[in-house]
């Protein structure tokens, strides 16, 4: 049976690739990817001899059958997106769950990846980071991804337009406060920017002049700069329990953790995190 490979390519440097994603690409029988156009330029830099195929959203599912025929004639695919890992806010999702589905090889070849480069060089202290892809457009969804890292420990990170840097930054501002962040725009490029500040003082600068290029955002979490005398409403105490119940805390930490920052009685928030958690169980 063949192997479906998903190789990580450079971001912006083409010096980043790894020589293993080098050999991948040569010996692959079939090389699949988001934009051809920008997969030849690593190729021909490489003199690489493959003529990639698209693989895109808008023909994920129709290369499905064609991988699973390739592997079951014992050939190898190389899956690649226009830049970094594939995968990562990129399609693919459904070819690796339908190829491991079939019982074949899915091999990561590891490499660039803009969320992580952002988080190494952003300065923000943290062990942990949810990574938030791209917000959705509408303002009603993409206030509700917000609202939903409020009281939540962990930096996120999010990728984001240029033209709605500013709006995101002040949206962030406006839910959850004035917290630590870090802008980092065109990663590994020759005109490659690291801003870091508060999300007010970035949403300002930015509003003066928006950027340009690829932009990742990364904010801190609740524990550095989370507005200690912003009221909490009992929906918002609900939902940062029920958050944190789905995310296996403890009833114990959950009630500390959102006293120190709602202000209320540890004593009512551990009453209430029973409650829930006695909702889910019962609902199970």
């Amino acid at each position: 049976m063949g192997t479906l490979y998903i190789v990580a390519t450079p971001i912006g440097n083409l010096e980043d690739v790894t020589l293993r994603a080098l050999r991948i690409l040569r010996e692959a029988d079939w090389v699949l990817a988001e934009d051809t156009r920008r997969t030849r330029i690593l190729l021909d830099h490489f003199e690489i001899p493959q003529k990639p195929a698209s693989l895109h959203a808008h023909n994920e599912a129709t290369r499905v059958a064609h991988v699973l025929e390739a592997l079951e004639q014992d050939r190898s695919v190389a899956l690649v997106s226009d830049a970094g890992t594939p995968l990562v806010s990129d399609p693919g999702s459904r070819l690796v769950a339908a190829i491991s589905a079939a019982g074949h090889r899915v091999e990561a070849i590891p490499g660039p990846s803009a969320l992580l480069a952002a988080w190494a060089v952003s300065g923000i202290e943290s062990d942990r980071m949810l990574f938030l892809g791209f917000l959705p457009r509408k303002a009603g969804a993409r206030r509700k991804i917000i609202e939903a890292q409020r009281g939540r420990m962990e930096s996120f990170i999010l990728f984001e337009s240029p033209r709605r840097v500013a709006q995101t930054l002040r949206e962030i501002h406006d839910i959850l406060g004035d917290r630590r962040a870090c802008l980092a725009r065109e990663l590994t490029k020759r005109h490659e920017e690291i801003v870091r500040g508060s999300v007010s003082g970035l949403a300002e600068r930015f509003e003066a002049e928006a950027p340009r290029g690829e932009c990742t955002l990364v904010v801190s979490g609740a524990g550095e700069g989370e507005n200690a005398d912003r009221a909490w409403s009992d929906d918002d105490v609900d939902e940062a329990i029920r958050e944190g119940l789905g995310a296996g805390d403890s009833v114990r930490d959950l009630s500390t953790r959102i006293a120190d920052l709602s202000g209320r009685p540890r004593r009512d928030l551990y009453a209430r995190a029973n409650e829930l958690r006695d909702d889910r169980s019962g609902s199970k």
